[in-house]
């Protein structure tokens, strides 16, 4: 492992509605989500250009959708990254559309 690798923090900020990765104390990106009864509606994600290459995306998407399971709620993917993601087996039958 590298002197320059980072931990990724991934935290669910409810007020705002996302998931939030953090490098180093420094947002680098965020998956929008709108929950409606028993399902989680991922509507947008972004990561700072800055962070790009990295991993982040998938790690945020992956993270966000675990909670979203362990929370009982099912998962609509309308984000692109997030329909990519979601495909896997891990998430699968979890996904409503």
């Amino acid at each position: 492992m590298s002197e320059q690798q980072s931990e990724t923090q991934i935290t669910e900020n409810t007020a705002a509605r996302r998931f939030e990765a953090h490098i180093d104390g420094a947002l680098a990106g965020f998956a929008d989500y709108r929950d409606d009864q028993a399902v989680r509606s991922f509507v947008h994600t972004e990561i700072d250009r800055a962070f790009g290459g990295r991993g982040v995306g998938s790690t945020l998407v992956d993270e966000a959708l675990r909670a979203t399971i362990a929370d009982g709620k099912q998962i609509r993917p309308i984000c692109s990254f997030v329909v990519a993601r979601a495909a896997a087996d891990e998430f699968a039958a979890h996904v409503v559309h």
